[in-house]
């Protein structure tokens, strides 16, 4: 889609114009963002709900090439922006938003202990709600792919989501050590290859889930 709800092209210069356009189509976001929620109490990957914003009656997104990083960044950029300033939204009504690529959903904050948006610095939050970060160079988006899928240095993940990457990979509770992870996410890759009649969204959400059981891994030890 070439209208105003689809994604500026990262690689324009900045105007006026872009940030009008952008700031109209964050505000279409939330309200499709938090009807698709609301809509599926379980919550979404990541995957599905752009799945969802790309059909009607939304139709915000175009089409995602989910295999190149410097096209797929601007649009989980976009959507993790809008997710971030959603939860401060809810906060101030007694309801919190998980967010995480494996799982984003609506609860109350009485399941969650309470919290709306956390005391402590929430580095992710100041990262997504920072829009200078929406237009990046190519070679930037790639070092940040690249240090993702290393495992670089960051926040461990929280046991849920540790939980909610193992049952991606096929596994009833976290494995008690990597290799096995390995073992398993090389064979779901393997099965999930296009070639095979998969699709390169499962890929992707597996290779989330590997990133993520590899950081717990990794902070464990």
């Amino acid at each position: 889609m070439t209208d105003s709800h689809s994604p500026i092209n990262a690689s324009h210069p900045r105007t006026v114009d872009d940030d009008d356009c952008l700031e109209q189509q964050i505000q279409h976001l939330l309200v499709a963002v938090e009807h698709e929620l609301r809509s599926a109490p379980a919550g979404l990957n990541e995957l599905s709900l752009i799945k969802a914003l790309q059909r009607p009656p939304w139709e915000l997104l175009g089409q995602v090439v989910f295999s190149e990083p410097e096209k797929l960044y601007p649009v989980h950029f976009l959507l993790f922006h809008v997710l971030y300033r959603l939860r401060d939204q809810l906060s101030e009504t007694g309801e919190s938003l998980k967010i995480s690529p494996l799982s984003i959903r609506i609860e109350s904050q009485s399941v969650v202990g309470g919290e709306g948006v956390p005391d402590s610095v929430d580095t992710l939050r100041q990262f997504y709600l920072d829009l200078s970060q929406y237009r990046l160079p190519e070679e930037a988006i790639q070092q940040m792919v690249n240090d993702f899928w290393a495992g670089a240095p960051g926040q461990a993940p929280a046991q849920s989501e540790a939980r909610e990457a193992a049952e991606v990979l096929g596994f009833q509770a976290v494995p008690t050590d990597f290799p096995t992870v390995k073992q398993r996410f090389r064979r779901a890759v393997m099965h999930a290859h296009p070639d095979r009649g998969g699709k390169t969204e499962t890929i992707q959400h597996l290779n989330q889930a590997f990133a993520v059981l590899k950081a717990h891994f990794r902070h464990s030890i």
